[in-house]
């Protein structure tokens, strides 16, 4: 279980920054109290407010196991072996059977990039279509799109479409290796909206070697377009990468570029995502999200549930990826009020 180190309990102290009262307020303006943390079985996660199932519920895959051609300087395929492989269409289908038979209720199919930063979704159409049949949500993680695959995706009746958003041109290069520009990733955005999909693009804070560059002109593209969810994940050096010894951003510089997120997108659903640094450094950075009105958080740093009561929000868990919020958790009640004319 985690533990919270002293210096931190100033962090978790329910008093309202005065640089986040505006976003908290906006938040309060357009969504009732609850807030959503989630715990996918990707992972274990046990803090004092919630322990998730030990059976998969939601589960990740990857359509080229753990390869990927473009070895981005933050990842070079890692975070993709962690995933189940599913290498070709009857694999990904057994995979959701198998899952759909022990009780688990989605699956994430994602995978690692070609050169041309596209990930080969084309050929898993109809997989995933049978995999909607068996009554599993399906969330997916694009890359760049072209026409077909987005209109694809939509009639073959995605729960969600992830795609991360990088602002600059050199940042795309010197990270990812690609030689597109940062328009080919809005176009991918504005296909997808336009296909009907739901869209929750994805932005990773201090993504430029830990640097935060583009992540203003990414938020602005990205307000151009009807999305569903909007997720920031913060860049966490891994281990054996060019970025090993990378220095994330400072939760403190986060914070305003959640205040920042907040009031452009008042009335869509935020979350902090998955990947972000641990210890003292995840603990402040989750307190600023709630504090800047932030409307989720995945796998929350102990003692958070907690001050999410003390601020007056009501906490929902739940095991699902967490760029679902609009549905699994949202339209039961209709108590997300920027939902209720959708």
């Amino acid at each position: 279980m985690q533990q919270v180190c002293p210096k931190m309990q100033a962090s978790l102290d329910p008093v309202i920054p005065a640089s986040c009262k505006p976003a908290w307020e906006k938040a309060r303006a357009n969504f009732d109290n609850r807030v959503f943390f989630y715990a996918p079985s990707i992972k274990r996660y046990e803090t004092a407010a919630y322990q998730n199932s030990s059976h998969p519920f939601f589960i990740p895959v990857s359509v080229t196991g753990g390869s990927c051609q473009l070895k981005c300087e933050h990842c070079r395929g890692k975070i993709l072996k962690a995933m189940h492989a599913a290498r070709t269409p009857a694999q990904l289908l057994q995979t959701g059977e198998q899952l759909a038979r022990r009780g688990g209720e989605g699956i994430l199919v994602s995978g690692g990039s070609r050169l041309d930063g596209t990930v080969p979704l084309i050929n898993y159409l109809e997989a995933i279509r049978a995999l909607k049949k068996l009554g599993l949500k399906v969330a997916v993680h694009t890359g760049l799109v072209d026409e077909r695959l987005a209109y694809g995706l939509a009639e073959a009746g995605v729960d969600a479409a992830m795609l991360d958003i990088i602002g600059l041109d050199e940042t795309i290069e010197s990270v990812y290796h690609l030689n597109v520009a940062a328009t080919e990733f809005e176009k991918s955005l504005k296909l997808l909206c336009q296909s009907g999909v739901k869209t929750s693009p994805h932005l990773v804070l201090g993504l430029d070697f830990g640097s935060i560059k583009g992540e203003p002109q990414a938020l602005a593209m990205i307000s151009d377009h009807d999305i569903w969810s909007l997720v920031l994940v913060v860049i966490t050096p891994q281990p054996e990468t060019p970025m090993a010894e990378v220095v994330p951003p400072r939760p403190a510089a986060l914070g305003k570029l959640f205040i920042k997120a907040r009031g452009m997108f008042p009335r869509v659903p935020i979350l902090l995502g998955c990947a972000r640094p641990a210890g003292d450094h995840k603990t402040e950075t989750d307190a600023l999200a709630l504090k800047s009105g932030l409307n989720g958080i995945a796998y929350p740093a102990e003692g958070i549930a907690e001050l999410a009561v003390q601020l007056g929000l009501k906490p929902k868990f739940s095991e699902h990826c967490c760029s679902l919020i609009f549905q699994d958790e949202i339209n039961d009640d209709g108590a997300f009020k920027q939902l209720a004319s959708r």
